[in-house]
């Protein structure tokens, strides 16, 4: 896979009370994700960003919500997330990795 995609695949990390449970529940964290990104694409971007072995992955897109700005309508942008579930004994810290 070209290197230079693979860095741009992954937008961020989800850091939610939701994404949270899951970590700890099933050993998986989420990442936001560009809307064209593939599931093998993801899977390398973060064995090859974290060093660390994906077991699988799972991706869902989240349409964008109506909102009120004011007078006037808006739209929130649309979410694609990956939730990556690492081999056992497999972690991510964010907290150590950002120096």
């Amino acid at each position: 896979m070209n290197q230079e995609r693979l860095m741009k695949v992954l937008c961020g990390p989800v850091i939610t009370e939701k994404s949270t449970m899951i970590g700890e529940k099933h050993n998986q964290l989420a990442f936001v994700v560009i809307p064209d990104a593939t599931k093998a694409e993801v899977k390398a971007a973060v064995e090859k960003l974290f060093n660390v072995k994906v077991e699988s992955v799972q991706i869902l897109n989240t349409k964008g919500k109506q909102k009120r700005f004011g007078r006037f309508m808006g739209k929130r942008s649309d979410v694609r997330k990956a939730y990556v579930a690492l081999a056992e004994g497999q972690e991510i810290n964010f907290a150590q990795e950002v120096k």
